[in-house]
């Protein structure tokens, strides 16, 4: 019995314990290229901009200097990775780490399509974290003239051809060798990976341009590579969007995506991953926003941030 007072106090303050209230970031860029940016919001929905708008990163590798296209991901050390577009008609792309979002380690080139000879471009490189097998997987966009069937294209288009390569890295110094990732029969970029319930859902654009699809579709593999070439219709609607990025919020997956032609942002929304909602209209972003990810963050890290 005389246990009793010594314990209760400390039941009664494990019983009264709530879970942290979650915080998501969103990585993206302004103009065209100038730095990392990062929005906040609690709901899902209205997103702020941190530090007044202000560049957390500022380029400096790539034959253009650009930092386009940022996709952060934060490992199980809690260090957050970083890759991005470097360039317009680069072969490489870029690479830096942080613990805290603000200080970063020295910018490095991943050179990925270097081996490949002719290659364009190394376009909107997403990072992804398995925690299954501990593995990053690296992925992004290239077109290396004669490697597939031509499709029809704009003028402004003319010679792109795009398919999704990637590379493997546990450590971010060894590297697998560049392997094709995705090959739908269509040109396709801005591919964007959620893990559900141990089934890995692929977002990516149909980027197709004549006639113009310009869509944000859907594939699902058991593993985060071998996605099936036979992609869902268009989850977006009668507009053009690029760079899906996807967020669990709550019971629903949310996607963003940059309605690039009309400068703004949009989103969908599903509960079941199967039928979509648009509520572009719900949805608030700072002012001039463009292609990046959306992740959750400790309460912690965003109160360094603010």
């Amino acid at each position: 019995m005389k246990l009793l007072p010594v314990l209760l106090p400390l039941v009664l303050t494990m019983s009264c314990s709530t879970p942290e209230k979650p915080v998501y970031l969103f990585s993206y860029f302004n103009g065209n290229g100038d730095g990392l940016h990062l929005a906040y919001s609690e709901d899902g929905k209205e997103w702020q901009a941190l530090g007044n708008d202000s560049v957390y990163l500022r380029p400096e590798i790539g034959k253009d200097k650009l930092m386009r296209d940022p996709s952060i991901v934060q490992d199980e050390e809690g260090v957050f990775h970083m890759v991005w577009t470097t360039g317009w008609w680069d072969q490489g792309i870029g690479y830096a780490s942080s613990r805290d979002l603000k200080n970063w380690s020295a910018q490095q080139n991943i050179p990925v399509m270097e081996k490949f000879e002719g290659t364009k471009n190394a376009w909107a490189p997403e990072l992804f974290y398995d925690k299954k097998d501990k593995t990053f997987y690296i992925f992004w966009a290239s077109t290396i003239p004669g490697a597939f069937p031509e499709v029809p294209t704009s003028e402004s288009e003319k010679g792109l051809n795009h398919r999704m390569y990637y590379v493997t890295t546990k450590d971010f110094k060894n590297f697998s060798d560049t392997r094709l990732y995705f090959e739908p029969g269509f040109s396709v970029i801005d591919c964007a990976i959620l893990e559900k319930g141990g089934r890995y859902y692929m977002f990516l654009k149909n980027e197709n341009s004549n006639p113009p699809e310009k869509n944000i579709r859907l594939t699902v593999s058991d593993k985060p590579f071998d996605f099936p070439v036979e992609v869902s219709a268009p989850i977006t609607g009668n507009y053009w969007a690029e760079g899906p990025a996807p967020l669990l919020v709550g019971d629903s997956v949310y996607v963003y995506f940059d309605k690039y032609t009309e400068k703004q942002y949009g989103a969908v929304r599903s509960a079941d991953l199967k039928n979509w909602e648009d509520v572009s209209d719900q949805v608030t972003f700072p002012k001039g926003i463009r292609h990046g990810t959306a992740f959750e963050v400790s309460r912690k890290i965003f109160d360094n941030l603010k």
